[in-house]
């Protein structure tokens, strides 16, 4: 007996929740709707945001090539380093490491005080780092 209540109340359950869910809008429906909106009053001005620089293009380092690039300072810049084998790029006097492989070079964000920063690379099949290049960067003078 009890089952048959507790099946009987399962099914009208189970029927209400079918008939609630074809009755209902789907949510893109909701949003779309165009159902008149209230006005609200104008609030008082605010402040527009700061114009945002453009993005400099990365300075791109070739491993293979050891050639140095030069940054100003007060500069902040993206540094790619292509590599001919996978291995580890490093910018020693940054504190810098990242990984690359041939396909996907390695990528800092940096914003270096003035000198000269050693970029150094070491491929996975071994353990001494070669110089990949020099980044120099120059006093705004």
């Amino acid at each position: 007996m009890h089952l048959r209540r507790a099946l009987l109340l399962f099914a009208i359950v189970l029927g209400m929740a079918a008939l609630v869910a074809s009755l209902s809008r789907p949510i893109e429906q909701r949003r779309t709707d165009t159902a008149p909106r209230q006005q609200r009053e104008p609030g008082p001005p605010t402040a527009s945001p700061a114009p945002v620089p453009a993005l400099r293009a990365p300075l791109v380092f070739d491993a293979a090539a050891n050639r140095p690039k030069r940054l100003h300072a007060g500069e902040a810049a993206t540094i790619e380093v292509a590599v001919p084998e996978s291995g580890t790029v490093e910018i020693p006097d940054l504190g810098l490491t990242a990984a690359a492989d041939p396909v996907t070079p390695a990528r800092f964000d940096v914003f270096p005080p003035p000198g000269r920063y050693e970029l150094l690379f070491t491929p996975s099949k071994g353990d001494q780092a070669r110089p990949a290049g020099t980044l120099v960067v120059t006093s705004a003078g």
